[in-house]
């Protein structure tokens, strides 16, 4: 692990001076939330900062507010294991509530955050063997000449297949959640979709975040009677990377669903929002026959690219078995 400056602020206003402060251009400046996977980077100088700015003294970003609306705001330093057993989250988004349950084990749930969670970076061999985001050598991908078992089957037509890691992401993006980022030039709030993109060149970032800026909050909005499941496919039910998720938010109306959202996850590289699926099941009543058809329409633009096609599979079981728990019918 190479030194680094460390850096403990009382305040948001003061961590972000901090990322965002000149004199570290070369090596950078990196948050340090929960810490179990930032740790992990240090040690294999996958990243090497030349500053840490420890967040863990901003209590204000910890906790769970009820909106007068009916939503609620999560504060982006919340422990994973908090978020689980929540009042607010297992009344109101109860599937949202047992997909926090489900992340690694509950030592690490006891200490990563809801921000760390959706910031944490790809868990593709290349890239943590050093090897870059995009893992090119001599301008061609190692991924498509090499091991590609895990690795993207949407999105993958450019340099990027690297599958985005989180499995809370997808549901928080299907509920219709909000982000809200501070930095050197003040907040903004966006879709939590717009956090994640695909990079097309060496250098740049699967995240959206500017220089300086953190994840303080997430926004949800009122439950409304929507119903939504969540489904992961592990080679092991704990302690183990999904190796697709499928997340599945729908709103009914006299036994029909007026609206659906359908988020796949660990297929691409970013969270992948599947329209197709959506149309094929908004207007209709759930049954099996239909929730397959979604499916078959949610990877219907899925390209394998040598050892990862059992992922379209996966995908089309995770996101069958998602529409039918969503909508209260037997799997």
């Amino acid at each position: 692990m190479r030194p680094f400056e460390y850096t403990a602020p009382a305040t948001a206003g003061q961590a972000v001076a901090l990322l965002g402060a000149p004199g570290y251009e070369e090596r950078g400046s990196l948050p340090l939330a929960g810490g179990s996977d930032l740790v992990s980077l240090l040690k294999d100088e996958v990243v090497t900062p030349g500053r840490l700015v420890d967040l863990n003294g901003l209590t204000d970003l910890v906790g769970i507010r009820q909106r007068d609306d009916g939503g609620v705001d999560v504060g982006a330093l919340t422990p994973l294991a908090d978020l689980a057993t929540a009042p607010q989250l297992t009344a109101g988004y109860p599937a949202l509530a047992a997909a926090f349950g489900r992340v690694a084990g509950p030592q690490i749930r006891s200490v990563a955050s809801l921000g760390g969670n959706l910031c944490q970076r790809p868990r593709c061999w290349y890239f943590r063997l050093g090897y870059g985001l995009l893992a090119l050598a001599d301008g061609e991908s190692m991924v498509r000449r090499g091991d590609d078992r895990y690795h993207a089957i949407l999105g993958n037509d450019g340099p990027a297949l690297f599958v985005s890691p989180s499995t809370v992401a997808p549901l928080l993006i299907a509920y219709g959640a909000v982000v809200t980022v501070l930095g050197p030039a003040g907040e903004r709030t966006f879709p939590l979709a717009d956090l994640y993109r695909v990079p097309r060149a060496e250098g740049e970032s699967e995240l959206t975040l500017r220089r300086g800026e953190i994840v303080t909050s997430v926004g949800l909005p009122p439950p409304g009677g929507r119903r939504a499941a969540s489904v992961e496919i592990r080679h092991r039910k704990s302690l183990d990377w999904s190796l697709a998720t499928a997340s599945v938010v729908l709103a009914t109306d006299g036994g029909r669903v007026a609206e659906a959202r359908v988020v796949l996850g660990q297929v691409a590289p970013r969270p992948w929002r599947c329209e197709g699926a959506e149309a094929a099941i908004t207007g209709r009543a759930v049954d099996a026959p239909l929730a397959a058809a979604a499916a078959d329409a949610a990877v219907a633009a899925a390209r394998p690219i040598r050892r990862n096609g059992y992922k379209i599979q996966l995908a089309r079981t995770a996101v069958k078995r998602a529409i039918l728990e969503a909508a209260g019918k037997e799997a």
